[in-house]
């Protein structure tokens, strides 16, 4: 079996969204020892910031009149889908940025649509998929940023609702906690929201391998 992991951290090392990413992995590769483990790391091995612009404009070119790099982009787009759809089970993980998705994964998600194999069709219809998230702040009901996280609810829209996924979602709050300053004081509560984080991951990582 196979396993996709898409990595979408700018940061080579301690990343949030990897670390609990990794628990999910480990606990797939328990119940798959062995198997294959795909991975694509748009955060650091970064697409095409021109890429998807091209591939729309591929797929209205005849293919005789495309470009070498209507055919590069388009070829990009295809592998992407490839990918996914080759795999078993698939783990996200992409933190927050400045309160909206990453730049990656909206870039990643486009060249994937202009793939006629994933335009308008739910292309992963029931396939089982782990998306990690972490922010650096707390977003929940009550606090004073609730709704300003305007990252996830757009990767579930498009993993679950439109790609057709059957996603779980873990979450991790507070992950600035120690490096700044002013959330000092909220040290405890983001020890234990960082050890509910692993918790989960540990078992979606088992029932993800239940597969």
């Amino acid at each position: 079996m196979t396993l996709f992991r898409l990595d979408a951290s700018i940061r080579p090392q301690g990343s949030a969204t990897r670390e609990i990413g990794d628990v999910v992995e480990q606990e797939w590769l328990a119940a798959h020892p062995g198997d294959v483990v795909e991975r694509r790391h748009i955060g650091v091995d970064v697409l095409p910031a021109d890429a998807w612009g091209t591939a729309v404009d591929a797929s209205s070119t005849p293919e005789a009149e495309r470009t070498p790099a209507h055919r590069e982009a388009a070829a990009l787009a295809a592998t992407l889908v490839d990918e996914l759809l080759a795999a078993d089970a698939l783990l996200f993980a992409v933190p927050l940025y400045n309160y909206g998705v990453s730049q990656h994964f909206k870039t990643y998600g486009d060249l994937v649509w202009t793939d006629p194999r994933a335009h308008g069709v739910r292309f992963l219809e029931g396939k089982k998929a782990v998306l990690v998230t972490a922010r650096g702040g707390a977003y929940g009901t009550g606090t004073p940023r609730e709704g300003w996280d305007h990252a996830t609810p757009f990767m579930r829209r498009i993993l679950a609702d439109v790609w057709g996924a059957d996603l779980t979602v873990i979450e991790r709050e507070f992950t600035l906690v120690g490096v700044l300053p002013e959330f000092d004081g909220f040290r405890d509560m983001a020890a234990s929201m960082h050890a509910e984080a692993l918790a989960t991951a540990q078992q979606a990582g088992k029932a993800l391998g239940a597969l």
